[in-house]
């Protein structure tokens, strides 16, 4: 935030406003695994979106807009405008969705000029301090953790009345998880006044689990729909509903004519449906899984009832916003260009440049593993299907699968030109070559860095499956700061009144110590230094070898709390 904070100095003092006293709201809306063929404008006859349908053919609707193959990358490209690895985002899980607290956000941009900030639903870049949503520039916070409604760490969770965190404190809300977002970014618009406010209702459907109220289902089983699609398209049919009614809302308080409204989703379906003919879905890097449906709104600067054919991407949102409410773009570190010119029909640099898609399982990403260029003409796929390997090798002479495709012939991706046109391989190589040295020299991959020991959240909470570090599908332990040295109860989270006595363990900066506790005791007491590194904590049951938990549970997590007792050891 500090680091936003210069940078804002230094337009404000340096004009950067152009003189504009009040930019205009902002409102985007983001689901999670839609889709592009989950609305009916895009030709899904199945499918009820009259809200949506209606929205994209009176505005903006991008033909080609790109998303990183699943959430995290996408979430984080859009909040900083920069391709994901260049923000401590790696994947989804496993230690690879916390992206670093030193970003500037979109939310922190325009909370510094004077904008109100609210997040209702899903954040997925980091559950823990400094990366939560009330660390990166939100004042108004009501989010689940994880990835998804019932993921870990929030696994005995449900869509009806879902256990959500409002400031980062718990609270139960009532109903079904996307009217109950819905419900609270329509009070805070309500609430805004005459202050701009920047909404981010990043809702959870469709992800599974795919609950929704069985009214909503019914519709689709009675079209002969199988019964996971029914419950998909009933869970977008909710969405639809409530985007009509927060439209409603912008009418009638007077505010839609300068209000832009982005309606995005994350990345391809989750499942095997109606994709209108793309090829591929979620974790793919063929069209189905990275083409995502935009639709966008300004009705003060008249973009209305446009289709935009060149091709667009999440990290484009962050600079057009920051313009939108009179910013300069080139002033912050973003790959993304801004949309506005290319709406007034100056394409530029939109038109010449290449865009890069690349997202696997693992720490250490790896070259041409799961990757895309998607330039112009031509769209390199690198080998595609390897998104799951977190071993993955190949000869240094070797790029493995290359396939080329002629997108506007082609949108299907069914006819591979890569034998033909070695040229034109060689040339998207040496672009994504260049990409993948460029963003690797950004962090060198390394995920963001959890603080212990700070005032901002005491206790805190660290997940093995969401946070920790894994190799080999094994955790391995924490990256952490320690803030503050200190004494800290170190609780185990998980055990059982059956669990035998053992002995807690914590490893930090290369030392092991140890406590003992009882049968069924969970909590013990340790002096840490401060300092930067690898924290592993766990429970050994006396006579037996340490267990490793793999899965994805809650199995070893831990609660850390700095306590009051006098300094010393």
């Amino acid at each position: 935030m500090a680091a936003a904070l210069m940078v804002l100095g230094m337009l404000l003092g340096g004009g950067g406003l152009h003189g504009q006293a009040r930019g205009p709201n902002v409102v985007v809306i983001l689901t999670d695994d839609q889709g592009w063929g989950h609305v009916g404008v895009h030709g899904n006859e199945a499918i009820e979106t009259p809200f949506l349908d209606r929205f994209a053919k009176a505005g903006v609707g991008f033909d080609r807009f790109y998303t990183s193959p699943v959430c995290s990358p996408t979430r984080a490209s859009l909040m900083t405008g920069r391709y994901f690895y260049r923000t401590g985002v790696l994947h989804t899980s496993r230690g690879g969705a916390k992206m670093s607290g030193d970003e500037t956000t979109l939310a922190e941009v325009l909370n510094s000029v004077g904008y109100r900030t609210g997040i209702f639903g899903k954040w997925h870049l980091g559950d823990v301090y400094p990366m939560r949503p009330i660390d990166q520039g939100f004042e108004v916070s009501l989010v689940h953790k994880a990835g998804g409604i019932g993921q870990t760490p929030d696994r005995d969770n449900a869509y009806m009345n879902p256990l959500l965190w409002r400031q980062g404190v718990p609270e139960r809300g009532e109903g079904y998880c996307t009217d109950v977002f819905f419900n609270e970014a329509i009070g805070f618009i309500q609430q805004s006044g005459n202050q701009p406010f920047f909404l981010y209702l990043a809702l959870n459907a469709p992800h599974t689990p795919l609950e929704v109220p069985e009214p909503w289902v019914e519709p689709f089983r009675r079209k002969g729909l199988d019964e996971t699609t029914s419950r998909v398209y009933a869970m977008i049919a909710n969405v639809d509903e409530n985007f009509g009614r927060l439209l409603a809302t912008l009418d009638r308080l007077g505010i839609r004519e300068d209000t832009v409204v982005l309606f995005l989703g994350d990345n391809g379906p989750q499942q095997a449906r109606f994709n209108g003919g793309l090829r591929g879905r979620k974790s793919s890097v063929y069209e189905g899984g990275v083409r995502s449906l935009c639709f966008l709104q300004w009705k003060a600067k008249g973009f209305m009832g446009l289709r935009v054919s060149h091709r667009v991407a999440d990290i484009d949102v962050f600079p057009s916003l920051i313009e939108a409410a009179g910013l300069e773009a080139e002033a912050f570190a973003v790959d993304g260009l801004s949309l506005w010119p290319l709406l007034s029909e100056r394409p530029g640099a939109h038109q010449a440049r290449s865009l890069f898609v690349q997202c696997h399982r693992g720490l250490n990403p790896t070259r041409y593993q799961n990757a895309a260029v998607i330039g112009p003409r031509w769209k390199l796929v690198l080998n595609e299907g390897s998104f799951a390997k977190e071993t993955f090798r190949l000869p240094d002479s070797d790029t493995g699968k290359v396939e080329l495709f002629e997108l506007g012939n082609d949108p299907g991706e069914k006819s591979d030109r890569a034998g033909g046109r070695p040229e034109v391989v060689a040339r998207l190589l040496g672009q994504y070559q260049a990409w993948f040295d460029s963003v690797e020299a950004s962090r060198n991959f390394v995920p963001g860095e959890m603080v212990v020991g700070s005032d901002a959240e005491n206790p805190l909470r660290l997940c093995r499956y969401q946070d920790g570090q894994f190799v080999d599908g094994t955790s391995q332990g924490w990256p952490v700061q320690v803030a503050r040295a200190g004494w800290y109860e170190v609780t185990v989270l998980g055990r059982r009144q059956s669990d035998p006595a053992g002995h807690l363990i914590v490893s930090w900066q290369d030392r092991s110590r140890w406590r003992w506790i009882g049968q069924a005791e969970t909590s013990a007491r340790f002096w840490f230094p401060e300092g930067k590194g690898l924290l592993d904590i766990w429970v050994q049951d006396d006579g037996v070898g340490r267990i490793r938990p793999g899965d994805n549970s809650e199995t070893g997590d831990v609660l850390i709390e700095r306590i009051g007792l006098p300094v010393g050891r």
